[in-house]
C-alpha cells in the first residue's frame, strides 16, 4: 500500500497498476483535469504539479515542481501532492491572480503547469529574484503570451503579505506525513502481474533485488517512464529507490565528496559546486527544474546513455561507483563502468549505491562544456570534461572526458597521453586537438553531423586553453549553436 495526501486528505492505494503515471491517475480516476497533457516526456511543463515532503529535519516542507506526465504514482508515498484545483479557495491564490493582472495566458492549456512553477517557486524564495525565475520556469513552455508577462506574474504575486492555506496547515500537514512514514507497513502497489516496491534501506534494496533479479530498479523516472509513456511498454516488477534515506546521503568531507546514487540533482547540486564550482551552469541546463528535482545522479549513470552529461564529467574527475549485490560491495572506477552501448558492469541483481568523488587540488583547473541545439532543457550533441594540471608550466596530468562522440561516454586517452609532460602553451594543446581523432569517431545524427562533432569538440580543448589564460571569472563557459 502507498499513502499520500492529496491536499490535506489521506489517499490510500494497493490494487493499482504500479505502470500508472500521476499524469494519468489525477485525469482519469480522480477527474482532476486542471492538469494538462503535452508532450508526455517531462518537456512542456504544461503537466506541472507540486509535491512538498517533511525537510531532513523535519520542521518544515520543502516544495518540489515535479513533471506529472513522467512521475510514477508510487513515487508520491509519504508526500503532499497539490495540484491547480487545490490552490483557489473564496479567491484565487496570488499565483493564479498575479496571471490574471498581469495578462500571462491566453490560449489558457500551459497555464496550470506555469501556476504550479510560480507556486512552488514562491514557497521557495523569500522574494522574486530575476534569475532565478527564468531557472524556475525553464520547463514550462508558452507559446501565446511570451515570458515576460509570465515573469512579471512571478514578481507580483509576492505583493499580498498573508500566509495562504498551505502555510496555515503546515503543521498538520507535517504531522500527517511523518505518520504516514512512521507506519512499518510495506511500501507496495501489485495487479494480478506487475509488482511495485518502495523498500526503506540497502539492505531491504539488495534482498529484493536478489529475490527479483529481472525487476527495473526505479529512482526519479525521469527517463524510464517515457517507455510507458512513448515506448507503451510495459514494466512488471518496479523497485523504487526514493524511500532509502541512507541512499540519498550526501557526505562532503576533506577530500572526498560521496554522494547517494537515489540523491536527486536538486540536493546533490550545492555540494557538486561548492566543490566544483565549473559545474554550476551545466547543472542548471541538465534538463529543467521539474526534472532536475526527480532525477538522480545514479539513474543518470546507470541508464548508461551515451550522451548523459553527467559521466563525462564524474569520469574527467576519476570518480568510483560503490556497487552492492547482496550483502557484497565492490567499488569500480566510473570510467571502467561502461562497456558497450547501454551495457554495463553492473551483474545481475547489483546495484549503484554511493558516487565517489575525489576534491581536486588548487593547481587543478576543470572546465565543462556542453554544445546543444537549445541552451536549456536540450540533450548534449557533444560535453566535454576537461581536467589539467600544470606544474612549473609544465603539464603534469590530463583528465578529459566526452559525451556524445562514442557509444559510450569515455576519456580521450590518446589526446590526454600527449598532453602529459609538455609545456602549457597553444601548440601542445593544438597537438592534443589532432590526436583527438584517434580517440573518436563519432557519428551523424539528427543533433549533429560526425564532422560537426569532431570539429567542436578539438576546439573546445582550444576554448580550454584561452579561457585558462584569459583568467575568466565565469569559469563554465556554455554553448549552443541554432
Amino acid at each position: 500500500m502507498i499513502r499520500f495526501l492529496l491536499n490535506s486528505a489521506e489517499h490510500q492505494l494497493d490494487n493499482i497498476d504500479p505502470n500508472t503515471t500521476l499524469l494519468d491517475y489525477l485525469r482519469e480516476q480522480l477527474d482532476l483535469t486542471g492538469t494538462k497533457e503535452g508532450c508526455a516526456s517531462g518537456d512542456c511543463g504544461a503537466c506541472t504539479v507540486v509535491v512538498a515532503a517533511p525537510n531532513n529535519e523535519g520542521d518544515t516542507l520543502e516544495y518540489l515542481s515535479v513533471n506529472a506526465c513522467i512521475t510514477l504514482l508510487g513515487s508520491l508515498h509519504g508526500k503532499q501532492l497539490i495540484t491547480v484545483e487545490h490552490l483557489q479557495q473564496q479567491q484565487l491564490h496570488p499565483s493564479q491572480q498575479a496571471m490574471v493582472d498581469c495578462h500571462g495566458s491566453q490560449c489558457g492549456f500551459c497555464t496550470p503547469g506555469f501556476v504550479m512553477s510560480l507556486f512552488a517557486y514562491g514557497k521557495n524564495n523569500q522574494s522574486p529574484q530575476r534569475d532565478s525565475i527564468i531557472t524556475a520556469l525553464g520547463g514550462n513552455l508558452c507559446r501565446c503570451t511570451g515570458y515576460r508577462p509570465i515573469i512579471d506574474a512571478a514578481v507580483q504575486m509576492y505583493e499580498p503579505n498573508a500566509d495562504d492555506q498551505f502555510e496555515q496547515n503546515k503543521h498538520s500537514t507535517l504531522n500527517k506525513l511523518k505518520l504516514i512514514k512512521q507506519s512499518s507497513e510495506a511500501i507496495t502497489l501489485a495487479t494480478a502481474d506487475r509488482q511495485f516496491f518502495a523498500p526503506t534501506t540497502s539492505d531491504q534494496l539488495a534482498t529484493l533485488l536478489l529475490e527479483y533479479p529481472a525487476a527495473r530498479l526505479v529512482a526519479g523516472a525521469t527517463d524510464l517512464a517515457l517507455e510507458l509513456t512513448q515506448g507503451l511498454r510495459r514494466i512488471d516488477i518496479l523497485i523504487a529507490t526514493g524511500q532509502i534515506n541512507e541512499m540519498k546521503t550526501i557526505i562532503d568531507s576533506e577530500q572526498l565528496l560521496t554522494i547517494g546514487a537515489a540523491a536527486s540533482y536538486t540536493s546533490a547540486e550545492p555540494a557538486l559546486v561548492a566543490a566544483y564550482p565549473d559545474l554550476h551552469e551545466l547543472l542548471d541546463r541538465l534538463g529543467s527544474k521539474q526534472v532536475r528535482n526527480q532525477g538522480t545522479l545514479g539513474g543518470n549513470i546507470g541508464n548508461a546513455s551515451p550522451i548523459a552529461d553527467i559521466p563525462p564529467v564524474l569520469i574527467a574527475l576519476k570518480a568510483s561507483l560503490i556497487l552492492r549485490k547482496g550483502a557484497q560491495r565492490r567499488t569500480i572506477a566510473i570510467e571502467d563502468f561502461y562497456i558497450s552501448y547501454k551495457k554495463t558492469a553492473l551483474q545481475t541483481a547489483e546495484f549503484i549505491e554511493h558516487i565517489v568523488i575525489p576534491k581536486h587540488s588548487d593547481n587543478t583547473l576543470l572546465k565543462v562544456y556542453k554544445i546543444s541545439k537549445r541552451l536549456e532543457d536540450d540533450i548534449s550533441a557533444s560535453c566535454a570534461a576537461i581536467q589539467l594540471q600544470c606544474v612549473d608550466n609544465v603539464i603534469t596530468s590530463a583528465s578529459i572526458a566526452y559525451g556524445g562522440m562514442a557509444e559510450i561516454p569515455k576519456r580521450a586517452s590518446h589526446c590526454e597521453q600527449s598532453l602529459i609532460g609538455q609545456s602549457w602553451s597553444q601548440a601542445s594543446i593544438q597537438q592534443a586537438m589532432i590526436m583527438l581523432e584517434q580517440d573518436f569517431n563519432p557519428i551523424s545524427d539528427f543533433r549533429a553531423s560526425a564532422d560537426y562533432r569532431l570539429t567542436v569538440s578539438k576546439n573546445l580543448l582550444l576554448r580550454y586553453f584561452h579561457e585558462i589564460n584569459a583568467g575568466s571569472a565565469d569559469t563554465l563557459r556554455v554553448t549552443h549553436y541554432a
